[in-house]
């Protein structure tokens, strides 16, 4: 049973008449037993009165939704989070974020959990304790992958027991410890976005580069040792001048000693010229106005120490110096925190595949920006020859002007990136935007080849000229780019800091409309096939968050458009209903197409159909046109049906959590849901499509009598992909006004369609929309892990080089330090016992699976792949392992399943393992 509250009147008499020193007020006296433990908690992290009043009352408010929250178990731990919310919703946090776990014997990962536990009403916790939350998180998981990487990275430079030779004080454990604080201090006063992994990770490099030239090389392993011993012999290492400015002689360092360096990047898949850039430009001034002196080799920890407390203290989130300490608080949780891995935990830790590269979030980081630089290492930074013959080809020549667009842009996109980062990132932001020209000239040609093939002309002058179409294309391009080095440790699901460089930000920066943006993306992905899944990956997801909000946010070009379209005689042009949705893949429009779609009459008269938009070129259009109807918009067609396709999804995927048991509801909800789409957009200004979508599946549930209430909705809604709980929170209801999506639906939604949604409650319904066809999507990809059979820990996908980058590869390995075995089919890979084993684990899994049948009475769908028993494997005439055909016939069946393997030559001596398919 939850304590009882204190008395309202005694309470408030106290809290007048408390004084404001440490002691607990009179009111404590009044608590129960029990309640007292919350009044030295709020003392010891030192709350004031109203936090303290207001967290008492949060936690009153939870206990009464849910006794076993008042249990002895979680009643400190909640306590904690209601004073995490309430001082952040007050702007009165007196604690760190660390003091508060340390408080309450919690870790980072269970307290995020636990404070999602706590919000069962949805109103607990506030969009801007959810934006507080988002930080912290992103700010963790870069901290954790970065240490991890740390110690490793140590672990191959220093030696644990150097010779008797190096003073007693330069100590491993002191040498990490200087190490990781001054990386802490630097992140903290240089990097403004702390959650940039790449970023980070560049200026730990520089850190390392530093200390390992303090270092006696008798403390370091090959090659740094080697290394450090030529620049001491050559006089370049640690000879510091009286009166030589700092910068200057560490720049001189630099200059005349990049080896070290040279190796640390060459380890990691660093770009040595960004590094070098981070050096000079951001870790030597920090160097300056920390006044960090060497002592012993090492700088002094009580002079860093004392910095970084005085940055924590100010900052109030993590303590990482904690990380030496391997503390409790910030061990991740392999179930709460499970983003650092994507394969199965190792049964044994004595089996290890030496030539495995780890896969780890640096190194994933690392490897998709040296597959980046590899492709465009080739690429121009200024049109080619070919892109030059299509310019003069069109009838206004447009070179001089994309060469202005690209130059003036790069000033605005350098002092935005530095703005975010931080003033001494101005030249990484400059490096990474010529990255995306190249990129941007490299699609650009590709893209008029298409169409030169497509429409068999070269004239393509209107396309050329049109400044948004090259905005958005160059947006695209560096798009691209940012995403590739922004990778963040989590992947996270959209939500950002303010500061965040990730979509939208680019649009922010070369001042471009989200809906004139999404005109490029599919035509961007057709033509670059080197793009790899995730990036694909992720602009779609730019593609779909244009489609749920951005391009209806005020000022859009799209509500000219649909105006447009419903002011025309006849609604000739209305958006075309869901009946027939056409796929990325399957239509014939490009972004020429789109960029150039008429809303205003065409050029002449045509017995056929209309020559393409881009494909009439400025002399075939000198023609006066002609006083007819005005031609579609083929941009407002193809944007509704993927909009329509993707409410479907969205609405189907939420609908089978909620309403299964219902499935002659979906057709009418669908039906209400496209309605409002395409007759009540404006109910789409400013809003978001889930809202739509959540307040249409409410109230055709009320009308059909059945029970679904918004609480529900919005619990199934927080588990779906991509969500943010600030769609259910936060909704506009008027003019600069936002509340529930429960109050959006009484006063605006219900009021707008309240005739339209009765109806479906009458003998005479409206008439239904057909269900959209969802098809399969046109970008397939075959080497994402796949596990075999549910229940064991066998994963398959294609063949792929284990080697890094830096070695020729490329294609990265998908293995982590924690994965298994790795099996090539048609390749040898290693000894008969690893097949027993595997051959084991096949075996056991279905007893895992029937086991888990009778456990469970209603087991979620398991995906797993079909194995066809017919046929027979043949060996190769090597000696065969008890159970060996089966396992060769699951692994034969595995290749027909993947359609983009490569095939494998299966005849390659008595060493390879053969599967057949007949």
């Amino acid at each position: 049973m939850p304590p009882k509250p204190p008395r309202r009147a005694g309470a408030a008499r106290s809290q007048r008449t408390s004084p404001d020193g440490g002691s607990a007020p009179p009111a404590a006296r009044r608590l129960e037993i029990g309640e007292a433990d919350f009044i030295v908690l709020c003392d010891a992290l030192k709350v004031s009165e109203s936090v303290r009043e207001k967290a008492w009352k949060t936690y009153e408010s939870l206990s009464a939704v849910d006794g076993a929250l008042a249990c002895n178990k979680k009643k400190k731990e909640t306590w904690g989070v209601c004073i995490f919310i309430v001082a952040i919703d007050l702007d009165e946090v007196t604690f760190t974020f660390t003091e508060l776990l340390k408080s309450i014997s919690i870790s980072v990962c269970t307290f995020f959990q636990f404070l999602k536990e706590v919000d069962v009403n949805m109103d607990t916790v506030s969009t801007k304790v959810d934006s507080t939350v988002s930080r912290l998180k992103k700010k963790y998981d870069v901290l954790v992958a970065l240490y991890h990487k740390f110690e490793r990275t140590c672990g191959l430079i220093y030696l644990e027991q150097p010779s008797s030779e190096i003073s007693p004080e330069l100590s491993s454990v002191l040498v990490l410890k200087n190490y990781w604080i001054t990386f802490l201090l630097a992140k903290g006063k240089v990097l403004q976005v702390e959650d940039d992994l790449v970023i980070s990770f560049q200026l730990l490099l520089c850190v390392l580069d530093y200390f390992i030239k303090l270092s006696p090389p008798a403390m370091l392993k090959e090659p740094y040792k080697s290394a450090m011993t030529a620049a001491t012999v050559n006089g370049s290492a640690r000879t510091p001048r009286r009166g030589q400015n700092r910068s200057t002689r560490t720049a001189k360092q630099l200059d005349t000693d990049t080896k070290i360096i040279e190796i640390l990047c060459k380890e990691h898949d660093c770009n040595l010229d960004e590094v070098k850039n981070v050096y000079l430009t951001s870790f030597i001034p920090f160097l300056n106005s920390s006044g960090i002196v060497a002592s012993n080799g090492l700088p002094e920890v009580e002079v860093i120490l004392k910095q970084y407390d005085e940055l924590y203290l100010k900052n109030k989130d993590i303590d990482a110096r904690l990380f030496l300490n391997h503390d409790e608080t910030l061990q991740p949780d392999v179930v709460a925190c499970s983003q650092l891995e994507r394969t199965p935990v190792k049964n044994s830790p004595e089996e290890e595949i030496s030539h495995i590269l780890p896969q780890t979030p640096v190194r994933a980081a690392m490897n998709n920006i040296q597959q980046l630089i590899m492709i465009l290492n080739s690429a121009p930074d200024k049109p080619s020859d070919t892109l030059i013959t299509y310019f003069n080809n069109c009838t206004v020549n447009p070179h001089d002007s994309i060469l202005k667009r690209v130059e003036s842009l790069h000033h605005i996109f350098k002092k935005k990136f530095a703005e975010a980062v931080g003033q001494g990132w101005a030249e990484i932001g400059s490096q990474r935007y010529k990255l995306g020209v190249r990129l941007y000239y490299r699609v650009m040609e590709s893209m008029l080849k298409s169409e030169e093939e497509r429409l068999s002309v070269q004239n393509f002058s209107t396309l050329l000229n049109d400044n948004i179409f090259h905005t958005s294309l160059l947006a695209c391009a560096v798009e691209v780019v940012m995403a590739t080095y922004g990778r963040n440790a989590s992947q996270s699901d959209g939500t950002s800091a303010e500061t965040d460089l990730s979509f939208p930000w680019i649009l922010n920066v070369f001042g471009l409309k989200a809906f004139d943006f999404y005109k490029v993306i599919e035509s961007f992905i057709r033509a670059e096939p080197s793009l790899t899944r995730e990036m694909i990956k992720h602009l779609e997801r730019c593609e779909h968050r244009i489609m749920e909000s951005l391009a209806w946010q005020s000022g859009s070009p799209l509500f000219d458009l649909i105006k447009h379209s419903k002011e025309r005689e006849g609604q000739t042009d209305q958006p075309e209903t869901s009946s027939t949705p056409s796929t990325p893949s399957q239509h014939n429009h490009t972004a020429a197409d789109l960029y150039l779609s008429p809303v205003r009459s065409p050029k002449k008269k045509a017995s056929g159909p209309p020559p393409s938009a881009n494909s009439t070129p400025d002399a075939q259009s000198g023609a006066t046109p002609q006083t007819q109807k005005p031609q579609k918009s083929t941009s407002l067609s193809l944007f509704y049906k993927k909009v329509y396709l993707l409410a479907y999804r969205r609405l189907h995927t939420l609908f089978l959590h909620l309403l299964s048991e219902h499935p002659d509801l979906e057709p009418l909800i669908w039906t209400l849901f496209q309605y409002t789409l395409q007759n009540e957009y404006e109910l789409m200004r400013d809003r978001h499509l889930d809202q739509i979508m959540m307040c249409s599946m409410y109230g055709i549930c009320k009308v059909k009598n059945v029970d679904l209430r918004f609480k529900r909705i919005v619990s199934a809604y927080k588990e779906l992909c991509n969500t943010n709980q600030e769609t259910f929170k936060r909704v506009l209801i008027r003019e600069e006004q936002y509340d529930s999506i429960i109050v959006f639906y009484n006063l605006v939604f219900m009021q707008k369609l309240k005739t339209n949604i009765l109806q479906y409650a009458s003998n005479r319904p409206p008439t239904l929309s057909p269900i959209p066809h969802i098809p399969p999507s046109p970008h397939q990809f075959s080497n994402s892990p796949r596990r075999v059979p549910a229940g064991s820990n066998i994963y398959i996908s294609p063949l792929e080089s284990p080697h890094k980058f830096s070695d020729g590869f490329q294609s990265p390995t998908k293995m982590t330090p924690r994965s298994r075995i790795l099996v090539s089919i048609g390749e040898s890979f290693g000894t008969s016992e690893k097949f027993q084993k595997i051959n084991q684990m096949l075996c056991n899994s279905d007893s895992q699976l029937k086991r888990s049948a009778e456990v469970s009475a209603a087991p979620k769908p398991l995906k797993r792949l079909r194995f066809d028993i017919e046929g027979q494997d043949e060996a190769d005439g090597s000696k065969h392992l008890p159970q060996e055909s089966k396992f060769q016939q699951k692994l034969a069946e595995m290749t027909s399943t993947r359609t983009r393997m490569q095939k494998q030559k299966l005849n390659d001596g008595n060493d390879t393992l053969t599967s057949e398919e007949k």
